[in-house]
């Protein structure tokens, strides 16, 4: 592989034809790379947006790790003539960003980067604006961590009585900090500050935890409205849909417990009718060999699922990929 060092780079933002009410608008970047041994290559690199009024945030950094990335090689740009055009008059131009260094790829035809997989950290950007906060939706992957950690300890506030937008909450013991911390690293995208150290007091003894909470949008409100339809936390009519593999690891990394012969989900929260809701996806779609054991505490009967020991393997085998490492345990494995 020959090595070398960007000499040169512009930038442009190219309108495309209409699609009903919208038009495709393209950030086209050009990269003029200076090869150790005295050849030049120029690489040409693509953001692709679905609005027009999109391109008036193309300068706002917290948006680019919304969108794809499509990356196209030089027949690309030859054989169009719009673009081609537009690049014959950025000869005598300098529009230059460096922020667009970050994350570029070579020039070779590829496919369209996996939303999601690139998402930064916004901590420490500010406040958005309310065009900027009603652009924002929780990717798949981070769609499916934040299902799991309202099925367990993760909760929806609003921060205020007049906010019209909902934030999410989480709260780990300090003893499982490695696990919170996973959960931040996936969800910083959607936070302003990082987690911060908690105390309380519980049986008369001091204990400790971090807690971080998100930005408050309207793609966790959302979220609100399917789990707090009357303000108290229920499993969703949808949670066949909802319940993924990665939604199910969340579940049982807060709220999992490990037993002797098998495993034990703490939904003693939740109705015996949200209960058996959640247990028939672990059984119809999971084929997971399940019961439901009953608790009696404070005069009230609570339910919990449990998972059988002769279904473990089958469950590690579903959610072990997203499992994080200090948190294996609960499967039956060691940290």
């Amino acid at each position: 592989m020959i090595e070398g060092i960007v000499t040169s780079l512009k930038i442009l933002v190219i309108g495309m034809g209409y699609r009903g009410s919208k038009s495709i608008i393209i950030k086209l970047i050009i990269v003029k790379e200076q090869r150790v041994d005295g050849s030049s290559i120029i690489k040409y690199n693509c953001k692709v947006y679905s609005s027009r009024r999109e391109s008036r945030f193309l300068k706002n950094k917290s948006f680019y790790s919304n969108f794809y990335i499509l990356t196209v090689n030089s027949s690309f740009i030859k054989n169009n003539n719009l673009i081609k055009s537009q690049i014959r008059s950025l000869h005598n131009k300098s529009d230059l960003d460096p922020w667009f260094i970050v994350g570029f790829t070579d020039a070779s035809p590829k496919s369209v980067v996996v939303w999601g997989s690139n998402l930064q950290s916004l901590v420490g950007t500010g406040k958005f604006t309310k065009q900027v906060s009603n652009m924002i939706v929780l990717a798949p992957y981070q769609y499916s961590v934040v299902i799991g950690l309202l099925l367990s300890d993760g909760w929806l506030i609003f921060a205020s009585k007049t906010n019209k937008n909902a934030r999410l909450g989480f709260k780990q013991s300090l003893s499982h900090s490695v696990y919170i911390l996973f959960v931040f690293n996936i969800l910083s995208h959607y936070c302003s500050s990082g987690p911060r150290l908690t105390t309380g007091v519980r049986a008369g003894k001091r204990y400790y935890g971090l807690e971080f909470l998100t930005r408050s949008l309207p793609c966790i409100t959302e979220l609100y409205l399917i789990f707090y339809p009357n303000k108290v936390k229920i499993i969703p009519d949808n949670i066949y849909e909802l319940l993924t593999p990665v939604a199910l690891a969340h579940l049982i990394m807060g709220d999992g417990t490990a037993r002797k012969y098998g495993l034990e989900i703490c939904t003693n929260s939740y109705s015996l009718k949200d209960v058996i809701k959640l247990m028939n996806v672990l059984i119809i779609r999971y084929k997971l060999n399940c019961t439901i054991r009953e608790k009696r505490q404070n005069n009230k009967v609570e339910y919990m699922i449990y998972i059988r020991e002769n279904s473990m393997p089958k469950l590690r085998a579903i959610v072990g990929p997203y499992m994080c490492q200090s948190m294996m345990y609960k499967l039956g494995e060691a940290k």
